[in-house]
């Protein structure tokens, strides 16, 4: 099953989108995998050990990820999301992929329709790829 074509990334407080992102936390360097600046602006290449790659981008808003293949390039995305403590929204459905901590944090429109999973690259490539439970009532 393919994966998304992109996914957008937010840090949310009080229920609030475009929280800005610390810029020390977009130093972050996963291990053993390659991050590869591609121009002046926050723009990047990721691949990870098993070559899945990705293309990410960062603005005041959030942290864009487009193209990512299938494989351990998700592992990269959801250890980013969980040290930002953010959530994940899916364009192609709108809905979010968070962990339970940050559920609370999303608007009350949201909470009901979210995909709340371990933070794990298997758990959040399944639901960004259809593979979805809905979040406990």
């Amino acid at each position: 099953m393919p994966g998304p074509a992109e996914a957008k990334i937010y840090r949310l407080r009080q229920g609030l989108p475009g929280v800005s992102v610390p810029q020390r936390r977009l130093r972050f360097r996963p291990e053993g995998n390659i991050l590869h600046h591609v121009s002046q602006t926050a723009e990047f290449w990721i691949r990870a050990s098993d070559g899945s790659e990705a293309e990410i981008s960062a603005d005041e808003t959030g942290i864009l990820v487009e193209r990512p293949d299938a494989g351990g390039v998700f592992a990269i995305v959801a250890e980013l999301v969980a040290k930002l403590e953010a959530v994940i929204i899916d364009p192609s459905t709108g809905r979010a992929v968070c962990r339970t901590e940050e559920r609370a944090q999303l608007p009350a429109s949201l909470q009901e329709e979210a995909i709340v999973i371990d933070m794990t690259g298997d758990a959040l490539e399944a639901a960004l790829s259809g593979a979805t439970y809905r979040a406990p009532r």
